[in-house]
């Protein structure tokens, strides 16, 4: 049965690691220093990075003031690159985001993994094995890789990844990779949180113009055909061929950058330059023309909204006389007595009464 406070985490999540139930139990235990954490965090101690964001992840009220604190004395980073990546599952991402990284790191950046596991809608449970998958990567002293699960957040990303991006920035992280949970058409809000949108892509899974969701590819800056080696080779130029054709029937998304096609194979490492170097020339042009910065205000103008959704769905939930009368509403919805709209004005009348 639905419960007014669904959406409000008062125990520990049961889909976090032990690793980080652990953390959020250490940290209700002590008081926290923000300002101590403040100048860690900015020394680029991955020990507080990590601190940080189990901060920020918590439910608590007390630590809910705390990030808030702590979130604000972070200065926007212009300097830095926001890589979205996602891909039906089994295209590879963890094998290429790790082949990726490493040249990325090869060429100077220090590269942060934010890679988002689904939830399960019954048990919110979820596997955060992305550090097991990117062996190599996770060894870097340049490397920072943070999984986290979605929860009941769509889109494809959890709904502290906006701050998260923030902290490691903060830390001197400037090439920044989200990984999200897989294709569908919500996942297209990986967008908003990221500068440059790339999709990952499998020969021979089908056909190629019905697998890919028209939103996703509308969406995506460069679709990368993955694992084309050995007897894939073939099979990945003739979905190059035929994505390509599909692109040319798109507008293209901004007036100085079209959409490419390419491949890759992150296995054996061959492509992860080429797809590397389309990336930071879009990103030097979006730069010398503006449209990097005016994409940032964009997005922070998105964030406020979002944010303001969610407060008031909060104060909604947690509203006494709402509290009061959700379980009635919810027997008379189940049992037929009203309608879907009516329980809502109901509520929303209790609300606005209070």
């Amino acid at each position: 049965m639905l419960r007014a406070n669904s959406i409000v985490v008062d125990a520990i999540p049961d889909f976090l690691s032990s690793d980080a139930a652990q953390r959020i139990k250490d940290l209700r235990k002590s008081k926290i220093d923000v300002q101590q954490l403040q100048t860690d965090l900015r020394s680029g101690d991955r020990a507080a990075l990590s601190r940080c964001i189990t901060l920020i992840e918590s439910s608590l009220p007390e630590h809910k003031l705390e990030a808030a604190q702590l979130l604000n004395t972070l200065e926007p980073k212009q300097n830095t690159l926001r890589l979205g990546i996602t891909g039906v599952p089994g295209v590879g991402k963890s094998t290429f985001i790790e082949a990726f990284g490493l040249y990325a790191i090869s060429k100077g950046y220090k590269v942060a993994v934010l890679a988002v596991d689904p939830s399960s809608q019954l048990t919110r449970g979820s596997i955060l094995g992305d550090k097991t998958r990117m062996e190599e990567l996770v060894k870097s002293e340049s490397a920072f890789i943070r999984p986290s699960a979605s929860g009941t957040t769509l889109g494809g990303v959890a709904a502290s990844t906006r701050e998260i991006i923030a902290l490691c920035e903060a830390a001197g992280y400037n090439f920044i990779i989200i990984e999200t949970v897989g294709v569908g058409q919500s996942e297209t809000t990986v967008a908003d949180l990221t500068d440059f949108f790339l999709l990952l892509h499998l020969a021979g899974a089908g056909d190629e113009l019905q697998g890919i969701k028209r939103g996703i590819m509308e969406m995506a800056d460069l679709i990368v055909i993955n694992k084309a080696d050995g007897a894939n080779v073939k099979p990945a130029k003739r979905a190059q061929a035929q994505l390509k054709s599909a692109l040319s029937l798109f507008p293209p998304k901004t007036n100085f950058y079209e959409s490419k096609v390419l491949t890759a194979s992150a296995l054996e490492h061959s492509g992860i330059s080429d797809v590397f170097d389309e990336i930071t020339t879009y990103f030097e042009q979006a730069k010398e023309n503006g449209h990097f910065e005016g994409h940032r205000k964009k997005q922070v103008l998105k964030a406020f909204q979002s944010m303001i959704e969610q407060a008031l769905l909060f104060d909604f939930t947690n509203n006494p006389n709402v509290k009061a009368k959700w379980e009635t509403v919810v027997v008379d919805l189940e049992t037929g007595k009203i309608t879907p709209r009516t329980a809502v004005q109901q509520l929303l009348e209790l609300y606005r009464n209070a």
